[in-house]
């Protein structure tokens, strides 16, 4: 009970005692798919400890990254499905090992309508993540994709909490819709400038 009054302060004790009554504790590993593309939801996701990352998947596999979620933060598409609504358009997936909270919906419909704490969580949650898709769509329509690769390193060097990446440049080429020959292009630009550090398995960011 103390980890939902720390996570979420501003939900009241009886909608705390609700998520601990109907919400199962569910602990993954990291890199395990949580949610699929267009799989049926049956629950609303929200992640108590760990990272996990959402991303578009096209017909051919390839990743396009869209945000982070943090202890504390909902799957935005699943808070806000119903009885008529409940496709998943993204993929989540772990990025670290992770504990996840997993409402089936029907009390999150309850939920709506009962607390209206529940009702500014779930609000809130949906326009930070407008606001995330926002700022990546901002840097896809207006950005060259130098700038583009920094704003990635950055986000997720604050996300993972971290200057050094365990990741490769086919990766991040995947998710950000490039080429590994462009993406390692760049990467050697920003160690010639000395904003990286190429390691044998990731990246060191030096002064992004």
């Amino acid at each position: 009970m103390d980890q939902y009054r720390h996570l979420f302060p501003d939900l009241e004790e009886g909608l705390q005692k609700e998520l601990k009554e109907h919400g199962k504790i569910l602990s993954v590993k990291a890199g395990q798919t949580l949610i699929q593309s267009g799989q049926n939801i049956r629950s609303t996701m929200i992640v108590l400890e760990g990272l996990v990352k959402l991303f578009r998947e096209s017909d051919e596999g390839t990743e396009f990254f869209m945000y982070h979620l943090y202890p504390g933060d909902g799957c935005a598409l699943s808070l806000i499905c119903d009885r008529n609504f409940r496709t998943s358009a993204v993929t989540a997936k772990a990025v670290s090992d992770a504990v996840l909270l997993v409402v089936p919906l029907d009390h999150t419909e309850n939920w709506m309508r009962n607390y209206r704490t529940w009702y500014h969580f779930v609000v809130g949650t949906y326009r930070k993540r407008y606001e995330e898709l926002l700022e990546t769509i901002d840097h896809i329509a207006f950005r060259n994709m130098d700038e583009r690769l920094e704003f990635y390193l950055r986000r997720h060097k604050k996300a993972l909490n971290t200057n050094i990446l365990e990741i490769t440049n086919t990766q991040i080429a995947q998710e950000l819709n490039s080429s590994r020959e462009v993406i390692s292009r760049l990467m050697k630009k920003l160690s010639e400038e000395g904003k990286v550090r190429l390691l044998k398995n990731g990246i060191e960011l030096l002064k992004l």
